[in-house]
């Protein structure tokens, strides 16, 4: 049954349909198998525990030997899918402006050794100094943010990092690709607020603003809280012999004697937080030395100014005191009341956090344990499709709601999950791209006694380092 109460139902519906047609279209091989297998995880009833087990959902009219061969040997045309999934509606913040997050999420596979491309992911533990390293597949994620307290982002991309690539840049080519295609689509033009990319202390927030500087795009990065950055050089003095100062006056993140007067004090109160308190100093750059990622770069190293911002708060739910917040943008000469909305669009990326969950606890994204990373290349993207249908869905739903459960939520305030539990009544009223199966008649499989006598190679996790092919 589907939600009349909205008066956007209609166009919702043709929304979702319109997407269900073209991600059809973008499976290359095994088309049907991949379109079934991405609505049985759509309609199953609980979280996905295993992939076997959707072949049993009525939505998945094939076999499970089909399900298996369309994520081993099926085809899905990744580049016209991400136009198809930028051409859907993206939410802005309140200013109208469009707020991408970024950040790398994990497929852990500790067991898998001949799987290859494994990297050696960082795994926090639930005590102090209980981060481990885990051999495992690194996806990189690229999010539109929605403005407020929500458990909804808009996935845009996602792109396996490999051990042969530098995470900065492969960050930046993958946000420049994310970038061309909402400009593509219509979703910016010229005149428009720029985009803001919103990253953690993982991310190099100075290179990532140089490798982007041809694109309308501000960085805004957390900084680790042992940073040393630097103010502009003073003016050189009439008559003063050598190079001049490339760097001013230190400015070290743990050392308030460094620290001026800031160009802007505020006090926000908030629900969440208590009370916040901001300052921000202009102008502040690293020394950039050539190592690392510059250490290639022709020519003088760039002076990448920015503002750094320190929020303090009273309380973080479910912790002690706080530590401060230091935060780093691209752009200088800000105000106090663009100060404030920068650092409430950074809190805005720990939604990212609910997408993660919600693809692996409720989608069963790290669930298969399948060998080859280009099958789970394939399982990845099937769960964008899924979640950005259920995005397309939030106003089509009943809420279903369990009866230990508050008051029924309006299709505004409505989770993945909750959306998810009706999404099988709204299925039929959608697009079915899907043909009837081929009826077909199982292979003899092994001969009894044999043996597999072609052992799968084995692989080592770890980075390798990047050569250049010549030939």
């Amino acid at each position: 049954m589907i939600s009349m109460h909205h008066p956007g139902t209609a166009a919702a519906l043709r929304d979702l349909s319109q997407f269900r047609h073209a991600f059809h279209q973008c499976l290359t091989t095994r088309t049907d198998a991949l379109f079934e297998l991405t609505d049985a995880a759509l309609c199953a009833q609980g979280p996905v525990t295993s992939l076997v087990e959707l072949s049993l959902e009525p939505e998945h009219k094939r076999g499970h030997g089909s399900l298996y061969e369309g994520l081993n040997k099926g085809g899905v045309d990744i580049g016209r899918f991400r136009n198809v999934i930028a051409r859907q509606r993206i939410p802005r913040g309140e200013d109208g402006r469009i707020m991408l997050g970024i950040d790398v999420s994990h497929w852990l596979r500790p067991d898998a050794n001949t799987s290859p491309d494994r990297l050696f992911c960082h795994t926090h533990g639930r005590g102090t100094g209980q981060a481990q390293m885990i051999p495992g597949w690194p996806y990189s994620f690229v999010a539109a943010l929605e403005p407020g307290r929500t458990s909804w982002t808009a996935l845009l991309d996602v792109i396996r990092v490999r051990p042969s690539d530098d995470h900065t840049d492969v960050a930046a080519t993958q946000l420049r690709t994310v970038v061309d295609a909402l400009i593509t689509a219509g979703h910016w033009h010229e005149g428009d607020p720029e985009i803001w990319i919103i990253g953690d202390s993982g991310y190099d927030g100075p290179r990532l603003a140089f490798l982007l500087a041809d694109l309308p795009v501000r960085v805004l990065v957390r900084l680790r809280s042992d940073r040393v950055l630097a103010f502009p050089a003073p003016p050189r003095r009439p008559g003063t012999r050598g190079r001049g100062a490339r760097h001013g006056a230190r400015f070290e993140f743990k050392d308030p004697a460094t620290w001026p007067t800031p160009a802007h004090t505020t006090t926000t109160d908030t629900t969440r937080y208590g009370t916040a308190h901001a300052r921000s100093w202009d102008r502040l750059h690293p020394k950039l030395t050539r190592t690392g990622a510059w250490a290639e770069h022709k020519g003088p190293l760039p002076i990448m100014e920015g503002t750094v911002i320190r929020l303090r708060v009273d309380r973080l739910p479910g912790t002690g005191t706080p530590k401060p917040l230091w935060l780093w943008a691209s752009a200088t000469t800000i105000t106090a009341e663009q100060m404030d909305r920068t650092w409430q669009m950074f809190l805005r990326r720990f939604d990212l956090e609910h997408t993660f969950r919600f693809l692996k606890q409720t989608l069963g994204w790290t669930t298969p344990r399948i060998r080859t990373p280009e099958a789970a290349d394939r399982w990845t993207w099937l769960l964008v499709a899924a979640y950005t249908q259920l995005r397309l869905a939030r106003w089509l739903v009943e809420d279903r709601r369990r009866p230990w459960e508050r008051t029924p939520a309006t299709p505004a305030r409505l989770s993945p999950a909750r959306v998810r539990r009706g999404f099988r009544a709204v299925r039929p009223a959608t697009v079915l791209p899907a043909s009837a199966p081929k009826f077909s008649r199982p292979g003899p499989g092994r001969p009894t006694g044999s043996r597999n006598s072609r052992r799968a190679p084995l692989h080592d996790p770890g980075k390798t380092k990047k050569t250049d092919i010549k030939g």
